[in-house]
């Protein structure tokens, strides 16, 4: 694995109420919530984990549900569509599944690979697809969703852009993607260091409305680096391309630094280590609310604020 990008560690997403966002991840799409704790800015706000059964990056997508926020807009400047990879011969099952859910689906094809499209109740683009690859991973299994359909994890990330070159070359000349496929206006990078959740694809639009950043739409996507020593390297490489990124920061199970590239996107490099079992043990993960240490003195004020999940 070495001091490479390692594909995308996680993916943070903007929600506009808590529970029927737990509801819809949780059972309607099967994944594990690995972590329940509070945005660091805003403890008032839940921040929830969705993964796999012990949260292995590449597999996390992860929520702000502000209550009340309002419907953002996808556009240009965002990660604007979320993929996930699900076992070959699993789209008839999903799509009567999210029908029966009343989510409305549409099948396609986006390089030679079968996929379904849909919104979660915020209007998050997300699609679930049948890789070409083999995908190994084994999904979290729930009662109504076993193992042989479960989402095994992210499987490429799409980012609109209205103009791709920059971007592509922050992709290529420090992060270690290469130029795979295009179709049209479809530019698919990948990372072989790594072969499951390293595909990243933009489409380049230049008459894409800029996106507005509110319930519904991506906050900041996240690349994959094995350790905190790896993740510095990262922080001078971005430095001397001219480019603003900031120190390192604890977020609890990574470590993480943050810069936004040419085309508007928020980047996030964030580490393997410590992990989600860092305070939780894997039985019990997502079970128990998790406060960043600053907030535990006032765990029974923020107790008191955060919406119900019952």
């Amino acid at each position: 694995m070495g001091n490479r990008i390692l594909g995308l560690h996680h993916i943070t997403a903007i929600a506009d109420n808590a529970k029927r966002n737990l509801d819809f991840y949780t059972k309607v799409l099967g994944v594990r919530l690995v972590k329940k704790t509070v945005n660091f800015d805003d403890p008032g706000t839940y921040h929830f984990y969705f993964g796999d059964e012990r949260g292995t990056p590449g597999t996390i997508l992860t929520f702000f549900p502000w209550e009340g926020m309002g419907p953002g807009r996808p556009g240009a400047g965002m990660a604007t569509h979320i993929g996930y990879a699900v076992p070959q011969g699993t789209l008839g099952f999903w799509e009567q599944r999210l029908k029966d859910n009343g989510v409305q689906v549409e099948r396609g094809e986006i390089f030679g690979e079968r996929l379904l499209s849909f919104k979660d109740p915020d209007g998050l683009q997300l699609q679930l697809i049948e890789p070409s690859l083999v995908d190994s991973r084994k999904g979290w299994a729930t009662q109504e969703v076993q193992e042989d359909n479960a989402l095994k994890g992210f499987h490429n990330v799409t980012l609109t852009l209205l103009q791709a070159d920059r971007t592509a070359k922050i992709l290529t000349d420090i992060l270690g993607y290469e130029l795979q496929q295009q179709e049209g206006n479809r530019y698919r990078f990948a990372t072989n260091a790594i072969d499951t959740a390293n595909l990243l694809d933009i489409v380049e639009d230049k008459n894409a409305p800029r996106g507005h950043n509110a319930a519904g739409t991506n906050h900041h996507i996240a690349f994959r680096v094995k350790d905190d020593n790896i993740l510095m390297e990262y922080r001078e490489k971005v430095l001397s391309a001219g480019l603003q990124i900031t120190p390192k920061i604890d977020r609890d199970y990574f470590y993480s630094l943050y810069f936004r590239e040419p085309g508007g996107v928020l980047f996030e490099i964030a580490t393997d280590n410590p992990g989600f079992t860092r305070d939780e043990s894997l039985e019990e993960l997502g079970s128990n609310l998790k406060l960043p240490k600053q907030y535990e003195r006032m765990r029974s004020e923020i107790e008191k604020v955060l919406p119900g999940l019952s």
